[in-house]
């Protein structure tokens, strides 16, 4: 049967179980949702068992339990490792929402609801082109699946069971369906990725909250200081001042540059859908190279002193701020944490105290393109969207893709079928149901190319 006919006689019962998946709220940020991550776990298990599997298990880590399958049909076939998320983002606001957030809604061309691309419905795109390949007869590789439950919170437990199970995660490639395209008339392929190092900032001045009248203008306000640290940190042309920060930082190639140069852009219609008037950062380069080739510093959050309603004139004791960089390949997010936290150190004023903590942080991560799997992926989609896709470095982070090729020695091929106008970690995420089957399709391809040795078929 044709790949088109088959998603069309299965369509209501694929729709019914990616429903399935949508409606377990597996928030792994949020310990009330504990159970929810266990039957969000054993969902998969039966779901990844039904697309034919020969087994299925959910293992054990530290955390939140991992889904484990393969379907093995031959020791001289090559190998892939799809590997996959099942928590997702919290909802709220939830009164953002326009449909209820755990319930899958068709709506105008859409799949609306949490986790319908992020990435409960991109990785039920790989699992249905697994699906078909081998009921099709075209499946010449085996196949393994990792899921785990907390990519959300920065895999903390991953890369210990990695390590605890290296055997059993043998493969020739990683597959990753958990990235964007360009847009759904521009398919593309991530070949990069920025790491990330996070921290929070606490500043304390006095030993309680003041009286703004009587002590203002003669004790350090925390926030204050707070907002001049954090201000000190990228000077007039948009460069990180922390010394030392650039000195891993990679150029790239002008050949590079031109590949970027060719993605499509129009910069009203992006200052338009993002709802600003005028963009910033740093000097030297575009759009595009700032949000994917360059290493940047943000401020995530701020807190301090009394933010309820009305007026209370307080100096206040202590203020907070979580702050992040995004990084570049070669950029070393410990190194990088390290020379931060000194710096902050460094130039805090005798008048408070500052303390910084590393919350979070993940190494970047290049793709080669010369990789049979990757052409694979390339072909696999220039046969379904009928055009070659662009290879493209991406401005997000996906720490646990370099935690894999240090400990497993794998490359991964990020072959991921997002978009950014997909609301991902925002209300109201949502996912073309067109390009969903679109994806199942490539996926369905790429293994009819791979494990063939022959990107001719």
């Amino acid at each position: 049967m044709k790949i088109k006919e088959y998603l069309s006689a299965n369509r209501k019962q694929i729709i019914a179980d990616l429903a399935s998946l949508i409606s377990i709220p597996s928030v792994s940020a949020q310990p009330e949702h504990k159970p929810d991550m266990i039957r969000c776990a054993e969902r998969w298990k039966h779901l990844l068992l039904e697309a034919g599997a020969d087994n299925a298990e959910i293992m054990k880590t530290d955390g939140n339990p991992v889904v484990f399958a393969s379907k093995i049909i031959s020791p001289d076939y090559p190998t892939a490792l799809i590997y996959a998320h099942y928590d997702v983002m919290p909802v709220e606001p939830i009164e953002l929402w326009n449909t209820p957030p755990f319930e899958l809604t068709e709506d105008n061309g859409y799949f609306k609801g949490r986790g319908t691309d992020d990435d409960k419905g991109q990785s039920f795109i790989q699992v249905k082109g697994f699906e078909y390949a081998l009921r099709n007869g075209d499946l010449r590789c085996n196949v393994k699946f990792i899921f785990e439950g907390e990519e959300e919170i920065g895999s903390p437990s991953l890369e210990k069971f990695c390590r605890t199970h290296k055997e059993l995660l043998k493969a020739d490639v990683i597959l990753v369906s958990d990235t964007s395209m360009v847009s759904a008339q521009t398919p593309s392929i991530t070949t990069g990725l920025r790491g990330l190092a996070y921290w929070q900032i606490a500043v304390t001045g006095p030993d309680r909250d003041l009286h703004s009248g009587i002590f203002g203008g003669a004790v350090a306000n925390p926030i204050n200081e707070l907002c001049k640290l954090i201000a000190s940190i990228t000077d007039n042309d948009g460069k990180i001042t922390v010394p030392s920060f650039y000195d891993d930082v990679e150029e790239v190639s002008a050949a590079e540059r031109e590949m970027i140069a060719a993605v499509p852009y129009d910069e009203t219609a992006y200052k338009k859908s993002i709802g600003v008037d005028e963009l910033k950062g740093e000097s030297g380069y575009n759009t595009l190279e700032r949000a994917s080739i360059r290493p940047t510093f943000d401020v995530c959050g701020i807190w301090g002193g009394y933010t309820g309603d009305g007026a209370k004139t307080v100096l206040p004791s202590q203020a907070f701020a979580k702050v992040s960089c995004r990084l570049v390949p070669h950029q070393d997010y410990r190194k990088i944490s390290e020379l931060f936290i000194q710096h902050i150190e460094r130039t805090a004023p005798p008048y408070i105290k500052v303390s910084v903590t590393p919350l979070h942080g993940g190494q970047g991560y290049v793709c080669p393109i010369d990789l049979p799997a990757y052409k694979a992926a390339e072909k696999a989609y220039q046969r379904i969207f009928g055009q070659q896709p662009l290879a493209i470095r991406r401005g997000g982070s996906i720490p646990i893709i370099a935690v894999f090729e240090e400990v497993l020695g794998i490359k991964t091929v990020l072959m991921g079928l997002g978009l950014e106008s997909d609301a991902t970690h925002s209300p109201n995420e949502n996912y073309p149901i067109e390009l969903f089957f679109k994806g199942i399709e490539i996926v369905a391809e790429f293994y009819k190319i791979f494990g063939h040795n022959d990107t001719d078929r």
